[in-house]
Order: structure tokens, then sequence, then C-alpha cells
């Protein structure tokens, strides 16, 4: 199958803007699962200077500098991925592979010196917005794990309960909330949960990276499925020793297979932003993000 995923990301300012450097990440990665057939990225008003490179953890980026004075600022993207259905039957593959590996002994691997472990150590670390957790939250996650278990069905298991235990509610937090605070409240978007799981797990040693893209939705039965009615996504990865990264997504407990498209991943939000960027001008602004995926059947 393949999906088309339009983006559609707008800044409107209350003083006009002089000039804006932007740093954009909207193409989706390349990876065994899914790849990328067609991309294309469009500004108004144009920019008068742009530059692509792959950034630290190999996601895509671009670089925009807006010299025309602008009030608005209009950034399109739309992509096409593909899905390859026979590396979805390997992954399946690999979770199964995976189940007979316990939390004891792989911990006991985490420790072993090899290429894969030390670049996945660095997602055990304190990130730009994630501070160490706290003594409830780490005690919390510790509920779902015990020496002789499964390391997988314990992390499915967390994930399960961050469903339950947590209410999904725009608008209560934003970038600067606190994970404790989000622990506390029992509530949040599919942001903090994705942070708050990576929180609790790094605690616990387990190497845990924020996984940054889009979902598709499913109209109810009967009804046509509205443009624009689908937003980005996060959830996590952790890597398990000699196995690889395995993905949860604890918004809709579920783990991931072909229904997520990977934009990027990093340690957390801040390295994986659709779009950040510096204006020079003075007064509010606003953003309004709007995002469409759609799947096509393809016959073999």
């Amino acid at each position: 199958m393949v999906y088309h995923i339009y983006h559609n990301t707008q800044f409107s300012y209350q003083q006009w803007v002089s000039f804006s450097h932007n740093l954009v990440r909207l193409k989706p990665r390349n990876t065994p699962v899914q790849t990328v057939v067609d991309f294309s990225l469009s500004v108004d008003p144009a920019a008068t200077e742009t530059d692509e490179y792959n950034d630290y953890f190999g996601n895509h980026l671009h670089h925009l500098l807006v010299r025309e004075p602008h009030a608005l600022l209009n950034v399109i993207a739309k992509s096409c991925v593909a899905i390859d259905k026979e590396a979805i039957e390997a992954l399946d593959i690999r979770r199964e592979l995976s189940l007979s590996l316990s939390v004891e002994e792989a911990m006991k691997r985490l420790s072993y010196r090899t290429p894969e472990s030390i670049d996945a150590k660095q997602y055990t670390l304190r990130s730009p917005l994630l501070v160490p957790a706290s003594e409830g939250l780490e005690a919390y996650a510790r509920l779902s794990f015990h020496p002789e278990r499964s390391l997988y069905l314990s992390i499915q298991e967390f994930m399960g309960r961050i469903f339950e235990d947590f209410k999904f509610v725009p608008g209560f937090s934003n970038l600067s909330t606190p994970v404790d605070e989000v622990f506390e409240a029992k509530k949040g978007v599919c942001q903090d949960f994705a942070h708050l799981a990576i929180t609790a797990l790094r605690s616990l040693g387990l190497p845990t990276r924020y996984m940054s893209g889009y979902i598709e939705t499913i109209p109810p039965k009967g009804e046509d499925k509205l443009f624009g009615s689908d937003a980005s996504h996060a959830w996590f990865s952790v890597y398990l020793p000699e196995l690889g990264w395995f993905d949860f997504d604890p918004t809709n407990n579920i783990v991931p297979r072909d229904q997520h498209i990977l934009l990027g991943f990093g340690r957390d939000y801040s390295d994986i932003s659709p779009i950040q960027g510096v204006v020079q001008g003075s007064g509010l602004s606003h953003l309004n993000v709007m995002v469409d995926v759609s799947r096509e059947e393809v016959k073999e």
C-alpha cells in the first residue's frame, strides 16, 4: 500500500516580519518498512535561500530563509510513502523472537560494549525537554518489570497501563509542561504520553527514543473521512539488545505496523520538531496546522 500525506503549516503574524529562518523536518524517512516515493515542499512567500541535509539522527532537514516581508508564512509538504508488506512480516517475526528475552538478560546484554549498544545508550541520557524521572514515575514504571519476565511483554503492559490510566485531553499541556505534571494530572496528548514513557523507561536503563510522524485515522462506519482531519502523531521506540528497535504507541495502545508513517526520531520532541524558526519582527503569532493522510491500495 501507499500513503499520501498532506501537511499544511501556516504562521500568521500580528506585525510584518522582515525575514525568517526555518528548519523544516517534514520529509519522511526511508526505513526497512517504508520508502518515500515522492515528496514536494512549497513555501509562500518563496524562500530566497534553501538547503537540504540530514541531521545528526539521520532525519531529513530543509533550511529555508525567507527575506521577503510577510505577515503570513505558508509551508506545504506533500509526501507519498510506500509500505513494504514483506518488511512488516519480517518485523513480526523479529517481535516473536524478542518475547524470550527477559528483563534481567536484556540489562546484562546492554552492558556489553557493542557498536549497537553504545549507539543506543545515548537514548538513556537526559535530553533537552526531559529531566530524570521522579521517584513516583519510576516506581509506576517498575510495576510492569520483573527480572524473569519478557522485556517486550513488560513494555507492552506498561504501554497499556498508560492507555488505561491517562486521558487524552487536548489543550491541557504545551512544550513547557513538565512530565511530572502530566503524570500527576493523568492527562495529556500523544506527545505527553510519549515523553512520559521515555522518561520512565530511561529511568530503568532502557534506551528509548521519541518517534514523530503520522497515523492513519479511520472514520466511523458509514461516514466519509473529512480532508484535514488527521494530525501529527508521536510514539516511542525501545532498543532490545541484539534484536533492534521496537515501536509502541501508548496513545492508542497498539504496536505500530502498517498504520504509522515515520517522519523521524530523536531524544525528545525538540530533536524532531516539524518546523523550528527564528523571525525578525514584533507582535504575536498564530500557528495553524492541517494534516491529511490517505491510503491507496496497490494491486500486485
